[in-house]
């Protein structure tokens, strides 16, 4: 790992063809088994979804769902973010979200909100620095993992963010 140095990542769609580099990406990074209605979710995405290429390694990845609010709203969930453990801390998960946020205000999008397991200090943060906050608590969330429970955390976009 060059360190120091400016680091080159290129992001990329997820298309029918390069699914499968996604596939064993999350294999690697979460602990869970996505289903089909996943896969079709990340193809539907379009831009909103991307895997991060490290020296033409697939080493991260940000998938989205594009949702309607009750009062016809566009929101974005984010679905996964994660980066290799040997890529981690070099600004290439900031580089996936910031693509994400960056896209949303160009599409008027009102929010993005995600899931995080409620114990995960590393993640609550992460996202804190970028203006999300913890919305909601969910009692018993995640069925096979402990903590069961996880925090809504939410960016409104285009609205001021609380002040800390």
């Amino acid at each position: 790992m060059v360190t120091g140095a400016a680091v080159s990542v290129s992001l990329d769609c997820v298309l029918d063809d390069n699914l499968t580099q996604l596939k064993k990406l999350n294999s690697i990074l979460f602990p869970v088994r996505y289903n089909n209605k996943y896969y079709a979710d990340v193809l539907a995405s379009g831009d909103f979804t991307k895997l991060a290429y490290y020296s033409d390694t697939c080493v991260g990845s940000i998938t989205c769902r594009l949702e309607k609010k009750d009062d016809g709203a566009a929101r974005v969930y984010i679905m996964t973010l994660g980066v290799l453990a040997p890529y981690r801390g070099l600004g290439i998960g900031t580089q996936l979200l910031n693509h994400v946020l960056d896209l949303s205000s160009k599409e008027n999008v009102s929010e993005v909100y995600l899931h995080v397991q409620t114990n995960n200090e590393d993640a609550i943060n992460f996202y804190k620095k970028f203006g999300f906050e913890i919305t909601e608590t969910i009692r018993n969330y995640y069925v096979r993992i402990t903590p069961p429970d996880c925090y809504v955390v939410t960016k409104y976009i285009g609205q001021p963010q609380s002040q800390k």
